[in-house]
């Protein structure tokens, strides 16, 4: 479980600070997927970053499973089991998608094992585990190997930045598949996924609105996401959750 409290954060602008984040308080249990949205500027990227250690609030506090991880950085919440998944994944030059999933899981995984993870996220692994994490891969198939190594890592909890950013619609159809399957199979871990696409919205547990640096709306789909988009179609799509 991730508990945020009171957290704020600032930055330098010209001779003063401007305020990103202002007195958030939110609780992520275990078994959930929540979709963090809201406005361009509404602070969902920092609010993402800060809960990986990627930059330090100005003020309040972060516990992970009770434990105040405030302070530590990236690699020591890395251990306790949170992992990041960035817009646009990193690309790895000389190092192959194997060796990639072997240091997600922290062990010499064999190839039939490695194999299994690329399944989950529709790739054919003959076909991707001996390929090196370069520009020979689409954006779509970096953000497939980037949630394999995620699942190698079973991690306690998944925080996506905008995983749909940069990648063409039958990609973006992938995508959803897989975070169907993660939902389905959530148990004594969490997903925290940024983004304001529809389809994304329509599969959450719960949806966090954010608009000014600060939480207006926490609820279910059902309740948020009418009000959110405030269409015909988005109470039509919610029906159909019940």
């Amino acid at each position: 479980m991730l508990e945020i409290k009171h957290l704020s954060f600032s930055v330098g602008e010209g001779d003063g600070q401007k305020e990103i984040l202002k007195d958030i308080s939110l609780t992520i249990e275990n078994g959930r997927f929540v979709v963090i949205t809201g406005p361009n500027g509404s602070g969902k990227s920092t609010l993402a970053r800060l809960m990986m250690g990627i930059e330090k609030p100005t003020s309040g506090s972060i516990l992970f499973d009770g434990q105040d991880i405030t302070d530590l950085g990236v690699t020591e919440r890395a251990k306790l089991g949170i992992s990041f998944a960035f817009q646009q994944p990193v690309r790895f030059k000389g190092i192959r998608v194997i060796d990639l999933l072997r240091l997600a899981s922290g062990k010499q995984l064999g190839i039939s094992e490695a194999c299994d993870y690329l399944s989950e996220v529709g790739l054919c692994a003959r076909d991707y585990i001996e390929r090196e994490i370069n520009s020979s891969l689409s954006g779509g198939e970096l953000k497939r190997i980037e949630i394999a190594t995620l699942l190698a890592r079973r991690t306690r909890l998944s925080v996506f930045d905008e995983p749909e950013a940069g990648i063409d619609l039958w990609s973006f159809q992938n995508l959803i598949r897989i975070f169907e399957n993660m939902r389905r199979d959530i148990r004594d871990s969490s997903i925290v996924i940024i983004s304001h696409q529809e389809r994304i919205l329509n599969i959450a547990d719960e949806i966090v609105l954010l608009a000014n640096g600060q939480i207006k709306k926490t609820g279910s789909a059902q309740e948020v996401l009418p009000e959110l988009i405030g269409t015909t179609a988005a109470v039509n799509a919610c029906e159909k959750l019940k």
